[in-house]
């Protein structure tokens, strides 16, 4: 009777550490490359006990562990993958938790964003559940990727066009709960996401007509004060980088605005350089059974604003490849 009770016991604690160990990813100090998987998918990568989930710019992909595709679905005529698509052309870097995708769902041309949204996925049957509604108010103009802070229950958002500031919504409220100040900011920035009360960032400031490599950053997130939308004034922007003026004097507007910010510094996980070549780093997760770091990076085509202008034919590309770096976890 004692011997099987030991026998349970163990058996009990063996699973419990096993849940524990799969409940949350966590990021180390050095990575080395494992694996490169080519994906049809351009956008961003997130990965569960499970399966991985590849976004393209208009599609969602379904892998298991071994890299077998599950399920696709593609926004077209007869499949309504986006929600609203008169509205909205362009997903970027994506979440799972809690059976759910978290995308950042819009319409974007050349450098800016339109009708923001967090669009949430079944992540089983991938259809639309629904949308959490942008604040416009908070300042965010683009949304380049989504993360889930899985403690504290924060949705975050990146911005590429002004990279300066992530923006945190309540997934209790689905209402806009604060922003945080990058310093330095990690400009383009393409992906984020959390573990260990950290945020890692994606961002594309390298240049891939010179070979420059992007870069990955980290930035401590354990503290998030709520700060909200008030009642306030503040300057009319006419872009996101000048503001509005009428006989010479700054335009303002009154109703509810930002209701503060808090500011954290930021500081370089690596430098991308094992990269088969330079272009277009875009979404990164790490893998809940491994602790692999994954990033997805674009390769072999000019991107402008954003936008491709067609492939570097002199190098011998003819369209853009899409793979997902795996990178095992050092120390």
């Amino acid at each position: 009777m004692i011997k099987v009770t030991k026998k349970i016991l163990l058996c009990f604690v063996a699973a419990v550490t096993l849940t524990a160990g799969l409940s949350a990813q966590h990021i180390g100090k050095e990575y080395r490359l494992k694996k490169v998987v080519e994906v049809p998918g351009r956008q961003g990568i997130a990965a569960d006990k499970d399966y991985f989930y590849v976004s393209d710019t208009r599609g969602l992909y379904k892998y298991d562990h071994n890299w077998n595709l599950v399920k696709s679905r593609v926004q077209t005529k007869s499949d309504g993958l986006f929600p609203h698509p008169d509205q909205a052309n362009h997903f970027g870097d994506i979440d799972v938790f809690e059976g759910k995708i978290y995308t950042g769902n819009e319409k974007f041309e050349y450098g800016r964003g339109y009708n923001i949204a967090v669009s949430i996925y079944d992540a089983n049957t991938l259809e639309w559940i629904e949308d959490i509604p942008w604040s416009a108010e908070s300042g965010q103009v683009e949304v380049s990727g989504v993360a889930v802070d899985r403690e504290k229950r924060l949705v975050w958002l990146s911005d590429w066009v002004d990279s300066r500031y992530v923006y945190a919504y309540s997934l209790e409220t689905k209402k806009y709960y604060t922003k945080m100040q990058c310093r330095p900011e990690p400009y383009w920035c393409q992906g984020i996401y959390i573990a260990d009360g950290t945020m890692l960032f994606s961002a594309d400031d390298g240049e891939s007509t010179y070979h420059i490599p992007d870069c990955i950053y980290k930035a401590d997130v354990s503290e998030v004060p709520y700060t909200g939308l008030i009642q306030g004034t503040e300057v009319v922007k006419e872009n996101p980088w000048s503001v509005k003026l009428e006989n010479g004097k700054c335009v303002t507007r009154t109703g509810l605005i930002a209701g503060g910010a808090f500011a954290k510094p930021l500081t370089m996980l690596r430098e991308m350089k094992d990269f088969r070549r330079a272009g277009e780093i875009e979404g990164l997760t790490i893998d809940p059974v491994t602790d692999d770091l994954l990033v997805l990076n674009n390769r072999g085509t000019q991107i402008i604003l954003g936008m491709s202008q067609g492939p570097f034919k002199e190098e011998g590309y003819t369209k853009e490849i899409h793979e997902v770096y795996i990178y095992e976890k050092v120390k």
